[in-house]
């Protein structure tokens, strides 16, 4: 209507102006083409109101940087270049606003990559440039409460590009304490492998924990069945929640049973964290995950089996001045055959500062890893080394969406070796 309006007055006054040049009266077919051109106007107007207001939330979804570590079922973004990354449901795309009169499906994409360069102290180890992980997030909303998430990585090989589904699964969002999905995901069974994904932009450092390290069999990175999250009524605890239940790991214990569990016995898992009130940027909790693992020559007869029992927890603090990462984890295995139990322990600690100064684009921080794993172990002695190392190194922001890191590594992969000394340089970057 005020379109119409706006219309009217803007001819009224062109008529007006050809009037007083040469005053002669509107005849009837002068009103009716003006009143036919202001209904074209009209129309041509509302299909450019309507393109733009579809076109707006994904415009800001796009340019949008990773949303703040707040509660799963409460998105929010934090301007700046030290934007945080974000868990599963969070991620970019996802909590994108519903704009009245949206149509489904509405898909996002999102980009990450790094280049790499990398020298080391150890014989034989690789050293130069090297292309690090090429990933692509893709998230649609199949309506106001379904929502569908899929990340895809390129890893640069010797002889070739390893390309791997990250993760995959539909969600049905229910209500803010009953959120449930079916796929693939980050196994929450621990801090890190739900906050920071693929994409090596989304975490301060340039490498993970060797305890969640991607390839790595300490724990379970990957769990394909399905889940149940959300926030369960607590008052100022802000207390939340995750329950699984799918294959667990593969006959290769770093990878998820992707195409079927390899016995019938389904992993579960249990996972409670708390953001109180009066701490913000406090995250405090633990799980618990279970699993039966089938072995494979040489970890002994084919078809033995192993339980599997890990109890972890986390303490964080999500501030940039200061930001503290710290988690333990006890994995505990007993085998079928021979009754014997074995018991490992991992976890890390890391500290980082976003300095106040030089536009607080600099970042300085220190990590220390450590894993002990029984030599007896039949399940690890293959796949999971004794650590003892720190990392310090440097995150300098050189735009929101860019960055440049420096890291030292100090460590001995098992008990009685040299320590191994490697410096590492990456640039990182969204799109």
């Amino acid at each position: 209507m005020r379109s119409r309006v706006v219309l009217l007055l803007i001819l009224a006054s062109s008529v007006s102006v050809v009037a007083q040049e040469k005053p002669a009266p509107l005849s009837e077919s002068d009103v009716r083409a003006l009143l036919e051109r202001i209904d074209r106007l009209e129309k041509r107007v509302a299909e450019l109101e309507t393109r733009n207001a579809s076109a707006e939330p994904l415009a800001q979804a796009a340019s949008a940087r990773p949303p703040a570590q707040t509660p799963q079922t409460s998105p929010a973004g934090m301007a700046g270049p030290y934007a945080r990354p974000a868990h599963d449901d969070q991620t970019p795309g996802m909590a994108a606003q519903i704009a009245e009169g949206e149509s489904f499906p509405a898909l996002n994409i999102r980009g990450f990559a790094d280049v790499d360069f990398a020298a080391s102290d150890q014989p034989g180890n690789t050293r130069g440039f090297s292309v690090g992980q090429f990933v692509l997030q893709f998230a649609s909303r199949l309506s106001k409460k379904i929502s569908y998430f899929a990340e895809v990585s390129l890893t640069a090989q010797p002889n070739l590009y390893n390309v791997d589904l990250e993760r995959s699964f539909i969600r049905y969002d229910i209500n803010d304490a009953a959120k449930v999905s079916f796929g693939r995901y980050h196994t929450p069974i621990n801090y890190w492998n739900t906050a920071f994904h693929h994409g090596a932009w989304l975490q301060t450092t340039i490498s993970r924990p060797d305890m969640i390290r991607f390839g790595g069999s300490f724990e379970p990175v990957h769990f394909v069945g399905a889940q149940s999250e959300g926030n369960i009524p607590s008052g100022g605890l802000n207390i939340g929640y995750n329950l699984g239940i799918g294959n667990g790991r593969g006959s290769i214990f770093s990878r998820g049973g992707d195409a079927g569990d390899v016995n019938n016995n389904r992993a579960w898992l249990v996972n409670v964290f708390s953001r109180p009130t009066a701490f913000k940027r406090l995250q405090v909790g633990g799980s618990y995950y279970q699993d039966k693992l089938s072995a494979i020559a040489p970890l002994g007869p084919d078809g033995a089996h192993f339980g599997e029992w890990i109890a972890a927890g986390h303490v964080v603090w999500t501030g940039e001045s200061p930001e503290f990462l710290a988690e333990f984890a006890n994995v505990h295995h007993r085998s079928d055959l021979t009754g014997s139990t074995f018991d490992s322990q991992g976890g890390y600690a890391q500290i980082a500062y976003r300095l106040p100064i030089w536009e607080k684009r600099w970042k300085p921080y220190f990590r220390y890893d450590y894993i002990q794993v029984p030599s007896n172990d039949p399940t690890f002695f293959l796949n999971v080394t004794n650590v003892r190392g720190f990392t310090l190194g440097t995150r300098y922001d050189i735009s929101d969406f860019a960055a440049f890191k420096a890291e030292y590594r100090n460590g001995r992969a098992t008990l009685g070796t040299d320590r191994l000394n490697s410096v590492v340089v990456q640039t990182a970057f969204t799109f």
